[in-house]
């Protein structure tokens, strides 16, 4: 696992490093100029968003289900990945916003109001997952709430199309796309080169998690030890 762990990392540093020249290199956008190049940046980050809650969900039913203590582990992994590219997205679109719209941030829009939502909700799934000790209550808890919070995955995706706002329309639709064939290989270079990104992530976040649960029991016996040391006298003043 440490192997595959590293191959996807050094994968994803060649991969990324490819997609970022591309980016950079492909011809400006007719319309929106050079700000259309942080597409290939939001645009990834935001579908790693969504398949990331996309696992935490997965994760989430097993353990409800089977009780798979490695489930729980790689939906809280996920979550984690999901919170960073939500983030990354909200960041980049604001950075384009910006120039494009007129403003980084309106309130008024659905696609930027409900990913707000999205976020501010996965990061209280994390928040709960730090405030229960026990694993199986925190597992069970957490699992719940990671199935529950997945409904805002769909609202958000569907938001552009349910209410015309600010936020542009879909670029990628079953019909086609208005972007130039070299944008589309630049996209599908970071999308790909995110993805493997995402997976390092992954098996690392949860190799970690697994170790640090395995070190709280011994925490539990050596604090036990110490509470049941005999009394062996001594001078008492």
């Amino acid at each position: 696992m440490k192997v595959l762990q590293r191959s996807l990392a050094a994968l994803s540093v060649v991969a990324l490093g490819y997609g970022f020249w591309l980016a950079m290199t492909t011809r400006p956008d007719a319309i929106q100029g050079e700000f259309a190049r942080v597409f290939h940046v939001h645009v990834p980050s935001a579908w790693l968003a969504f398949l990331a809650f996309g696992v935490t969900l997965v994760g989430s039913l097993i353990w409800l289900a089977a009780k798979k203590p490695l489930a729980d582990h790689v939906a809280a992994a996920s979550a984690e990945i999901g919170v960073f590219f939500t983030g990354l997205a909200i960041i980049t679109g604001m950075i384009w916003g910006k120039p494009v719209w007129g403003v980084a941030w309106d309130w008024g829009d659905a696609r930027l109001v409900s990913t707000a939502v999205m976020f501010f909700v996965y990061l209280a799934y994390l928040a709960l997952r730090r405030s229960i000790p026990d694993p199986r209550v925190r597992a069970t808890r957490s699992a719940v709430l990671g199935s529950l919070a997945f409904l805002l995955v769909p609202a958000v995706y569907f938001s552009v199309e349910l209410f015309r706002t600010l936020h542009q329309g879909m670029t990628i639709t079953p019909q086609g796309t208005s972007m130039s064939g070299e944008m589309v290989v630049a996209f599908l270079v970071n999308l790909l080169a995110f993805t493997i990104l995402y997976l390092a992530f992954l098996i690392s976040r949860t190799r970690l998690g697994i170790a640090e649960e395995a070190k709280v029991p011994e925490t539990e016996r050596l604090t036990a030890a110490v509470v049941e040391t005999p009394d062996l006298g001594g001078i008492r003043g």
